[in-house]
């Protein structure tokens, strides 16, 4: 209970005063998003939050951009050629009985979210719409994967799958 009284001020009061001091500067800016994200998984983990019906949430940019197919929808219609992490991503829901989305942006991420009625969320996304996803879920348990940008921000991002393991692995736990 304390943790999530705990996990609740950071993101109601110091989410909103790092967002404030880091706007002069985006470098610094993502580096708070990036702490108010790591302060929250360990909140989460504290709590020791358990949840059968589990979100993984999915940013578009993790589809390879010259792919044909297009997954926002319905990620299912992926081809699996292997070109890209969404194959994996869905073997990994599947085998654990995952919801699985992919969101364009966070007005869908959150539409998402409330359609679905998760127990607790995967979510993988950069530090700006992952900081800003985990404030408007709370005080549902969010567990954030930052994403890896190789090639810049929202082309062709990757994410480590045994991170997103690792947390699905944490909300299923006996």
């Amino acid at each position: 209970m304390i943790q999530r009284l705990l996990r609740g001020l950071t993101l109601r009061i110091l989410y909103p005063f790092f967002m404030l001091a880091g706007s002069f500067s985006k470098e610094r800016k993502e580096k708070l998003q990036g702490l108010i994200i790591s302060l929250n998984n360990k909140l989460v983990k504290r709590e020791k939050s358990r949840a059968k019906r589990i979100l993984l949430l999915l940013p578009h940019c993790l589809q390879i951009s010259d792919c044909d197919i297009r997954i926002t929808h319905d990620i299912y219609k992926c081809k699996r050629c292997g070109k890209c992490e969404i194959k994996d991503l869905i073997q990994i829901a599947d085998a654990n009985g995952l919801r699985l989305f992919v969101a364009t942006g966070g007005n869908l991420a959150r539409k998402i979210v409330t359609d679905v009625r998760p127990e607790a969320i995967v979510a993988v996304a950069c530090e700006r719409d992952l900081s800003s996803g985990i404030v408007d879920s709370y005080p549902l348990p969010t567990l954030g994967i930052i994403n890896e940008r190789p090639f810049g921000p929202c082309f062709n991002t990757r994410v480590s799958l045994e991170r997103v393991k690792e947390a699905i692995e944490f909300f299923c736990r006996e």
